[in-house]
């Protein structure tokens, strides 16, 4: 699906035509089995990565397309970042240019010295250039790997990466005087 250019809940439609997502996922919270989210979610470099950015004297924010209680989950696992936001909670979703008019605004810098990172294309790395932020796409999760080598991807992206470990260490090299 994803590499059609479809979204997960066309995905679920096939499965069950006529779906209503909303009521099913009300469905599932009031059955106990909602949203969750722990550390073994995290992937095993995130904690190491973001503490080392901000040790470096970075400013680390974590927004992206999740809902509202993503978001109360994610503080609550007391992640080494400055902010953690949801587009939920903004009201806006990516790839629109108000989502990352949200997170510049956020961050309190301009957009040229705000690297976003992501996996996405369409989400993510085009998007985020377009607004004039800095782009890393990141090769992990499904959509990492799909376009990974996308030619496109590989032209707008200042860097690609395996790891936010990898990442860290190059964006540390580059902001590290001498």
């Amino acid at each position: 699906m994803v590499a059609r250019g479809q979204d997960n809940a066309e995905a679920l439609r096939l499965l069950r035509p006529g779906v209503d997502l909303a009521a099913e996922y009300a469905a599932r919270e009031a059955a106990g089995r909602g949203e969750d989210l722990t550390e073994d979610d995290l992937y095993p470099d995130v904690r190491a990565a973001l503490a080392s950015l901000r040790a470096a004297g970075l400013r680390v924010v974590v927004a992206g397309n999740q809902t509202e209680r993503a978001g109360v989950l994610l503080r609550g696992l007391d992640l080494p970042a400055d902010a953690v936001a949801m587009s939920a909670e903004w009201g806006v979703a990516k790839p629109p240019p108000e989502f990352f008019d949200r997170l510049i605004e956020l961050t309190g810098h301009p957009a040229d010295e705000i690297l976003y990172v992501g996996d996405h294309p369409a989400n993510d790395v085009f998007p985020a250039h377009a607004a004039g932020l800095r782009t890393a796409h990141i090769r992990r999760g499904p959509w990492g790997y799909l376009w990974a080598d996308d030619p496109k991807v590989r032209a707008v992206a200042d860097w690609s990466v395996g790891s936010l470990e990898e990442l860290a260490n190059t964006v540390i090299r580059e902001v590290s005087p001498g």
